[in-house]
């Protein structure tokens, strides 16, 4: 679609507008299309959005190589093939193809093969059901909704506030999955999923990694003996971890970052990558003119539908619930099921697990994270489950009591905990740490989903010898206690 200039901006009427087309965007997009409802994207950047071009698929193909070498080395009449290190222009040049090399031609196809009219342009909100669009000439249209406005733009890295850390042009999630050379020397800063992702990413492919950790442990969201095992895998593979430290300042003279910490540590560097969370894309999209917080994270019930404006929707990252991108998909299906019921005028069924709610995002978020063991979780942790004030129990197996453990690797270590509701009798939490487990979520995922009382886990028969028997070692110990 070409966008020309004019004194008064076009004007067209859509069911639904959305703005922003990564994943979230196109699967709400995908949904309300699908019921005939006109509908138009706005997106400023690439079409795919973060999880395409500098998270989830970048981060995973930088990382696969360094898993599947891990494996290798584990294996006897394998490992000796192995011990070289890794080719790293061919690692990065499969990460660029995984990118499509930084080009959406590829989604855009995708997304105007829905129906969707893409518009590519900053998206700003200019009152209730209202969007303008200025394209990168300077045109400028204005898109009115119908029925439902749906915020999907996402987050981005947020960086602390330290003087002069512009000036040293710091790495985040962005710049550390899309480098196209390895740094000699890489200081992470941040414990946390792409902290521990990027540190084992980036050690693997040849750089001398210092992660600077201000808490006490790594992925401090998911059980303690997660972040432990990672953090012993990193040290072993010549990773400098510093737990309690923090940044204090940083500057770049003659391409060399200096980092000084608050212990008065000085570490020299080539590149330092700020992985210390997230903010919302929200600064930017008018927000203010529909009675909003600029840069606000949005407030949403469980159908998606912001607070106090029946035809306003944040769905993915915006809202807060849960930073993933299968989350924001789940979501996006909730909110385009949703808006599609409420512009038909059909009932909403927002109650508990129905069909319009987003019931997931608080009982049942998994996630993964790639490093070198694998760390999984669903549901609530020990700690979250008894401050939630639910009676529980933990019960922890050792995975290299299992099988399939034993032939996935020599000495293979990993841990499982199940966080068991005593009174009711299902699982309100389940974490694995080992290589390979990522690939065992989901089985506990539908089972916190679905709440499977433990007696009918019984007989959900884990096949011999895969890793997955670990369920009858979790039951055998829970019985036994």
């Amino acid at each position: 679609m070409t966008e020309t200039r004019s004194t008064q901006p076009e004007s067209t009427a859509y069911d639904v507008v959305v703005l922003g087309a990564g994943p979230v965007g196109e699967n709400v997009a995908d949904r309300t299309r699908a019921a005939g409802l006109a509908t138009a994207v706005v997106e400023s950047e690439l079409v795919g959005g973060e999880c395409s071009y500098w998270a989830c698929m970048p981060s995973k193909a930088l990382l696969r190589p360094v898993i599947a070498r891990a494996d290798a080395r584990r294996l006897p009449g394998l490992s000796g093939a192995v011990q070289g290190p890794l080719d790293a222009d061919a690692v990065l040049a499969r990460r660029n193809r995984f990118t499509s090399d930084w080009k959406d031609g590829g989604q855009v196809q995708w997304l105007e093969g829905t129906g969707a009219d893409l518009y590519r342009g900053h998206g700003r909100i200019t009152g209730p059901r209202t969007v303008a669009v200025t394209g990168a000439d300077g045109g400028r249209r204005v898109l009115t909704a119908r029925h439902a406005v749906a915020v999907c733009t996402g987050s981005r890295a947020r960086l602390p506030d330290l003087p002069g850390l512009a000036e040293v042009k710091p790495w985040t999630s962005r710049e550390a999955t899309a480098a196209q050379s390895v740094p000699g020397r890489l200081v992470v800063v941040g414990g946390g999923v792409v902290a521990a992702e990027m540190a084992s990413a980036w050690q693997a492919l040849g750089a001398r990694v210092t992660v600077l950790v201000r808490g006490g442990s790594l992925l401090n969201r998911m059980e303690p003996f997660a972040g432990e095992m990672v953090a012993e895998a990193l040290t072993e593979a010549g990773a400098d971890l510093r737990t309690g430290t923090s940044a204090k300042s940083v500057s770049r003279e003659n391409g060399v970052v200096r980092v000084v910490t608050d212990h008065g540590d000085r570490i020299e560097a080539d590149e330092i990558l700020f992985a210390t969370g997230r903010a919302p894309r929200t600064d930017d999209i008018g927000l203010e003119t529909i009675g909003l917080e600029p840069g606000s994270w949005l407030s949403v019930d469980d159908t998606l539908r912001v607070t106090d404006h029946d035809w306003l929707y944040g769905v993915g990252d915006v809202n807060h619930r849960a930073l993933l991108t299968h989350q924001g998909k789940y979501q996006a299906r909730v909110a385009g099921a949703a808006i599609v019921a409420r512009a038909a005028g059909t009932s909403v069924r927002a109650e508990e697990w129905g069909a319009h709610a987003a019931t997931a995002d608080h009982a049942a978020v998994p996630q993964v994270v790639f490093t070198d063991p694998e760390a999984a979780a669903v549901g609530l942790s020990l700690a979250e489950a008894e401050q939630a004030g639910y009676r529980v129990r933990a019960v922890d197996v050792d995975l290299s009591s299992v099988s399939g453990a034993g032939l996935y690797g020599d000495g293979y270590k990993g841990r499982a905990r199940m966080v068991v509701d005593l009174e009711d009798e299902i699982l309100r939490g389940l974490t694995l740490v080992g290589p390979g487990v990522g690939e065992l979520i989901h089985s506990a995922t539908i089972a916190v989903t679905a709440q499977v009382p433990i007696g009918r886990l019984w007989h959900a028969v884990p096949s011999y010898p895969t890793i997955s028997e670990v369920w009858l070692r979790l039951l055998e110990a829970y019985r036994d206690v």
